[in-house]
């Protein structure tokens, strides 16, 4: 089934609702074949109807639990569907039955505030008219301890031997192997080991330590700064975390054609929100999203904290003025001004962990990195010119 065709078995106005959307300019249909189908599939299950039944609501809050989007991390077709055959349900709920299916409710607010979302809606008023939320009062959820589960005991005469050296030092296990067996694997285990590690250098040797066409930084090299995605962000919206008091969910445009990004930032108790609505701010787009209390972010905002303390104060990093929505972001340095970023850190790798220790602000309240080893300074900047930070000296980015 097509996109077009899966569109047109829904029924008006949510149909008219997703054509008004496409027609903004908005890239709905899907990045790949694979989110396409996903597109399709969540659409068809919107025509069908059953998908947004109150008593269903349940199933569909489970299943949102921890997406911002039905489909990867970006808005498509398939959640202007799914907002346009919610909106008649949630905005006749009172409170208490919106309390009840959180995540409905926190995606349902997302994605009605969105620009793309919200110019189509506005085109077909009153059928879709802003729903307003009172998640001040929400009450909180309990959270109740699992009981400890009882271990069982092993049946000796059942469980397999594991022989290799790491199930022979291992203290949980099941039974342990005999020791001429465990004795005749462990130079195997070394020898296969020993392969895997020569493998690669080998590899690496042969093409000059990096493939032809790429022009990212090894990731098995020294961490560097220049592997960090900086990039220049504007705040389209924010609200406060509907699970969590001290989070804020922000939607930062980066200048990306799929829209922008979900970013969850701690800041509700040292940056008002009024201070958060329409700032331009440095983003640090290629860590591993995270959840964050049910709601996924794809950033991290990056602040500078007083030397003092976060209760000293603690500050968006500023892009220079004139910056817009996704203009790079990179550090001085003839080691670093071309390099292109890794596409994601890896987390077990620590790249941002290692690196972030010389983020600070100078006297002159510039943003830049200060090699541990060299002591050499490397001020943050765009083309435009250097990120500051409003006020702070000596802070701490991060």
């Amino acid at each position: 089934m097509s996109f077009q065709t899966a569109v047109a078995q829904i029924k008006s106005p949510i149909k008219d609702l997703v054509l008004a959307a496409s027609q903004n300019g908005s890239q709905l249909v899907g990045n790949s074949e694979k989110d396409q189908s996903e597109v399709r599939t969540w659409i068809e299950k919107v025509g069908q109807g059953e998908l947004v039944q109150e008593a269903n609501l349940p199933e569909l809050n489970g299943q949102l639990l921890q997406r911002t989007y039905t489909v990867s991390n970006y808005l498509s077709a398939a959640d202007v569907a799914l907002y346009g055959a919610l909106h008649p349900i949630v905005s006749k709920q009172d409170s208490a039955r919106y309390y009840t299916n959180s995540s409905v409710t926190r995606y349902f607010d997302h994605i009605q505030s969105l620009p793309v979302v919200r110019q189509a809606a506005d085109t077909l008023a009153p059928q879709f008219s802003p729903v307003t939320f009172d998640l001040s009062s929400a009450p909180k959820g309990e959270r109740k301890a699992e009981p400890p589960k009882k271990k069982k005991k092993a049946d000796p005469a059942q469980a397999p031997i594991d022989t290799t050296p790491a199930a022979a030092s291992s203290a949980v296990a099941a039974s342990p192997a005999p020791a001429d067996s465990a004795a005749s694997s462990a130079p195997a285990a070394k020898s296969q080991k020993k392969e895997k590690k020569e493998k690669p250098k080998k590899e690496a040797a042969a093409d000059g330590g990096k493939k032809k066409g790429n022009t990212e930084p090894a990731e098995s090299g020294e961490p560097a700064p220049s592997m960090i995605d900086l990039r220049v962000g504007h705040i389209v919206d924010v609200k406060k975390h509907p699970d969590a008091d001290g989070l804020y969910v922000e939607q930062i445009d980066f200048g990306e054609e799929t829209g922008p990004r979900t970013v969850v930032s701690g800041l509700v108790n040292y940056i008002p929100v009024e201070d958060m609505r329409d700032k331009y701010l440095v983003g640090v787009c290629n860590l591993k999203p995270a959840n964050m209390r049910g709601v996924k972010s794809f950033a991290m905002v990056l602040c500078a904290t007083s030397k003092d303390g976060k209760e000293a104060g603690i500050e968006l990093v500023q892009p220079p003025a004139n910056s817009k929505p996704g203009d790079r972001i990179y550090f001085e340095g003839a080691d670093f001004e071309n390099a292109t970023p890794l596409a994601q850190l890896n987390p077990k790798k620590k790249i941002f962990e290692t690196i972030q220790p010389g983020f600070t602000t100078l006297a002159s309240r510039e943003a830049a990195w200060v090699n541990p080893d060299t002591k050499s300074v490397h001020r943050i900047r765009t083309t435009e010119g250097v990120c500051l930070a409003p006020t702070l000296i000596g802070a701490s980015l991060s």
